[in-house]
């Protein structure tokens, strides 16, 4: 028996503008005008990073039951840097994430040294972390006490 979850989104794609579905939940993904978008929603490297702050997120409440810390929000301030001239078809530049930095600030009456232990165990947890660091991104991780 497997114990495989499967996530799924479908959905429909016009010009720059894709209207996705993930269960009963719509997503617009979307570009600026000045990538011939409609700035309808925000663009997929965004989302990208946006997924990994809710991945982040809904692991670290997890963890923190198992280890019974005191979590009572999080604060994300996430960047990834990328060099346009890979994805515009420069084929000697890639086209993904130079780097990914990730800032938190943890609300919380935790010790720093808890902090640390709590972000080790989520950032080895999160798929989506581990998927980019999979692929070899460089990834900053800092968090801290809001």
């Amino acid at each position: 028996m497997s114990n495989m979850m499967t996530f799924q989104v479908t959905g429909t794609s016009s010009k720059m503008k894709s209207e996705l579905k993930a269960k009963n939940h719509s997503i617009t993904i979307d570009e600026p005008a000045t990538m011939g978008g409609t700035d309808q929603g925000a663009d997929p490297l965004s989302t990208l990073l946006a997924s990994l702050a809710g991945c982040e997120n809904v692991i670290a409440n997890m963890v923190a039951k198992e280890l019974k810390f005191d979590l009572q929000g999080l604060e994300f301030d996430i960047k990834g840097e990328l060099d346009p001239r890979g994805l515009m078809g420069q084929t000697d530049v890639q086209p993904y994430f130079n780097h990914v930095s990730v800032h938190a600030k943890v609300k919380t009456n935790e010790t720093q040294e808890r902090i640390e232990e709590l972000k080790v165990k989520t950032d080895a947890r999160c798929p989506v972390f581990t998927t980019l660091k999979a692929a070899g991104i460089p990834i900053e991780a800092n968090w801290e006490k809001a």
